[in-house]
């Protein structure tokens, strides 16, 4: 990517992005469907209609002539926990809960190889070709075909994720292919690719070629990479010739979330790495030679906003789960989404916090005693910087979950335990 200039005024114009269109509260459906899982043959999206205060078009990193453009709110960190005050036995409740979707976190990371928890040499100084050279026999190009005659639409990035031919990528680059094919580090010919599932929601979608013998990356362990942590970028950029594209940075910001067309994500890895158009589904990777994150957006500037080195990856911790899940439904296990039952907005007055503005009847939310007007601001303890964020948080759960969810209503600040149910079909 170019520079960002340096006087806003002269920042590239905003892109044109797929148009967002308001409900008729004017707002945004917090249980509007979660990026479901889809076997190949589904292809429905999900669109979250919201007005967003502070918009950055984000270019999803397709090949030139293939770009798309994404849009996003900032929204920090997430760390710091919100008051709160529940009834023991909702917290009780809640813990417990929260402590099963711990070991369901814990038992999809088991499906796949990842590293220490903290490996001592994480965070001192990388080299770069040894990294290269540790993750470049993982890392291939994805070929997508839209016309269905085989000409190449657009090409992305993915990471092989088992010796049996599994690859994951992100959903955007292949939501749309007629056909799709892959090419492996040191070959001439791309080889097919089957699409085994997508969830256009966390933006990943898992392939599988019918290959032996290939060698997997290694994820970091979820919750090891650190702010300033050393990166490494790898993909195939502007899908130029040859060995993947090899770019250094840092890890920016931790627990980003954006708003894009498809949805929120959010536990995203900023950084300052370059990357460009077909860095797509691409890895970020620690000095270790472990993946951090899936590369999947970068932002860009407009009249008004500069906007320099900042790119997004999901993070491990993010992306496991998914992964996880995608194999279960490509076996075909449904996959059932968490329900809350409330459409949201974003304040407008500089706080941070989702504003409740409609509690649909009958639903968890309703049972649970959220009201118009509360402001949710944390969720498990968890604060919640605005709509995107919890969005995102409960599209993350189960149906049965139970969850503790703060909101500010008035002067007080109370927490109400919620039991999700199953996402209705729409």
């Amino acid at each position: 990517m170019p520079a960002a200039p340096p006087h806003p005024s002269s920042a590239p114009e905003l892109v044109a992005v797929e148009s967002l269109e308001p409900n008729s509260a004017g707002a945004v459906d917090s249980d509007i469907g979660g990026g479901t899982a889809e076997k190949s043959s589904g292809r429905a999206r999900r669109r979250i209609p919201t007005p967003l205060a502070l918009l950055v078009a984000l270019v999803l990193a397709f090949a030139a002539g293939a770009t798309l453009d994404r849009v996003f709110v900032d929204v920090a960190d997430n760390s710091d926990s919100a008051t709160v005050g529940a009834e023991p036995n909702a917290v009780q409740v809640a813990v417990e809960s929260a402590s099963q979707r711990a070991d369901r976190a814990e038992a999809a990371a088991d499906e796949f190889l990842v590293g220490a928890e903290r490996p001592g040499a994480v965070g001192t100084g990388i080299d770069v070709a040894a990294v290269a050279d540790r993750v470049g026999p993982s890392t291939v190009t994805v070929l997508s075909a839209v016309d269905g005659f085989g000409g190449i639409g657009s090409t992305g990035t993915g990471i092989i994720v088992s010796d049996n031919g599994e690859i994951v990528t992100n959903a955007h680059v292949v939501e749309f292919a007629a056909s799709i094919s892959v090419l492996l580090a040191g070959e001439t010919e791309p080889t097919p690719a089957e699409l085994l599932a997508l969830d256009t929601g966390n933006d990943l979608a898992l392939l599988r070629v019918d290959v032996e013998g290939l060698r997997p990356a290694t994820f970091a362990a979820p919750g090891s990479t650190r702010l300033g942590d050393e990166v490494v970028a790898i993909g195939y950029a502007l899908s130029l010739d040859g060995a993947p594209s090899v770019t250094r940075g840092i890890v920016s910001a931790l627990n980003r979330t954006i708003i894009t067309a498809s949805g929120a994500l959010d536990g995203l890895v900023q950084t300052d790495a370059a990357i460009s158009s077909g860095n797509s589904g691409g890895p970020l990777v620690n000095a270790n030679g472990e993946v951090v994150g899936i590369n999947t957006a970068v932002a860009r500037g407009s009249a008004t906003t500069a906007a320099s080195n900042i790119g997004f990856a999901i993070s491990v911790a993010e992306a496991l789960p998914v992964l996880a899940s995608l194999r279960r439904v490509a076996d075909g296990e449904e996959r059932r989404e968490g329900f809350l039952g409330v459409n949201l907005d974003d304040r407008t007055d500089g706080g941070l916090g989702a504003l409740i503005v409609a509690v649909q009847p009958d639903t968890p939310a309703a049972v649970a005693g959220v009201e118009n007007g509360d402001v949710v601001i944390a969720l498990d303890g968890a604060a919640i910087q605005g709509a995107a964020g919890l969005i995102a948080a409960i599209r993350d759960l189960e149906p049965g979950d139970v969850t503790v969810v703060t909101v500010r209503r008035g002067d007080g600040v109370i927490d109400l335990a919620v039991e999700l149910t199953e996402r209705p079909v729409s």
